[in-house]
């Protein structure tokens, strides 16, 4: 008998399987609304499938639907309050919820840091809570327990872990704490440790709000060399563009960068003849700006940006 009834339930156990499996295909395809109406017609004759509660939650999550997501975690955090990663996933949710609601934010912030706390606690080498401790930390006020020798605390664990985590996590603190020197130090660290385009991003865009864009246009250029990708390209532009600086290099990058694009280098097309449009009314060049403009405006034509542009290239 039970062999007859393991048998029977064979089937049920594949179709929530394989159900659970098109859910990762439509998270890859952003089809969150539909993965989360599949996940719940596994949950109707499985209420008790963690992963899939877990996958509803990240649905939710998705589509910053908050509650719904707080709600999915707590339920596994109730059932199974040793998993590390259901802590942090309910810990993030939190956060979501409180940046929504910054009125009520104080609430939330007790019930963030312990999940944040309780899953680095549970599990040595997580991670990404530990990211989320350093940041925490650091953004806190001190009334609410903010504290940059925590957030450095964390940043060690970090280093312990993953020296490139380490270092970018000791960049961040710095250069929230408004000590350039020290947060350039650990960035060019993980370059060199890494040399990831996390990495070399993080850099870059630590110069650009230091407003020293020849710096930033070195760095994407080193990790061109490095990593040879299409969007550095666009990157370069956009720099030249914005800081009115490096023009001919930055129209030449953005030329390369339309000429080579492929949906996979992330920014549209559009944004690159904007660049360009940029670019061109730096040098006072009507007629080649109002192209590039009316280009980027008729691939993407609600964008306020290409509208504010055109009224200014207009204006020559």
């Amino acid at each position: 008998m039970k062999r007859l009834f393991l048998f029977l339930l064979y089937p049920m156990l594949c179709f929530s399987q394989q159900s659970l499996d098109g859910v990762e295909a439509l998270f890859e395809k952003k089809e969150f609304l539909k993965a989360e109406t599949l996940i719940k017609t596994v949950l109707e004759t499985h209420p008790e499938n963690l992963k899939a509660t877990e996958l509803l939650g990240d649905a939710y999550g998705h589509q910053k639907k908050w509650n719904e997501a707080i709600d999915a975690y707590k339920k596994l955090v109730d059932t199974k309050p040793n998993i590390a990663n259901y802590h942090y996933k309910y810990g993030g949710v939190l956060g979501m919820k409180a940046l929504e609601n910054k009125l009520k934010a104080v609430g939330f912030i007790g019930d963030i840091k312990s999940s944040f706390i309780k899953a680095a606690e549970l599990d040595k080498t997580h991670i990404e809570a530990r990211w989320a401790l350093v940041e925490l930390y650091m953004q806190l006020p001190g009334i609410f327990g903010g504290s940059k020798s925590k957030s450095l605390k964390y940043a060690e664990e970090l280093q312990a872990l993953s020296k490139v985590d380490g270092y970018l996590a000791k960049g961040y603190i710095y250069e929230y704490d408004d000590e350039p020197q020290l947060a350039e130090k650990y960035y060019k660290m993980a370059i060199k440790e890494g040399g990831s385009l996390t990495c070399f991003d993080k850099l870059t865009k630590f110069y650009e709000k230091k407003n020293q864009p020849e710096n930033a246009i070195k760095t994407i250029e080193e990790a061109h060399k490095k990593h040879q990708r299409n969007a550095l390209h666009y990157q370069i532009g956009k720099v030249a563009a914005e800081y009115n600086i490096a023009l001919d290099k930055g129209e030449q990058c953005l030329h390369t960068y339309i000429a080579n694009y492929a949906p996979e280098d992330g920014v549209p097309k559009a944004w690159a003849h904007y660049r360009l449009a940029q670019i061109h009314t730096h040098k006072n060049n009507k007629k080649e700006a109002l192209e590039q403009i009316e280009i980027a405006i008729s691939q993407l034509p609600k964008i306020k940006a290409f509208r504010d542009q055109k009224e200014k290239v207009l204006a020559l």
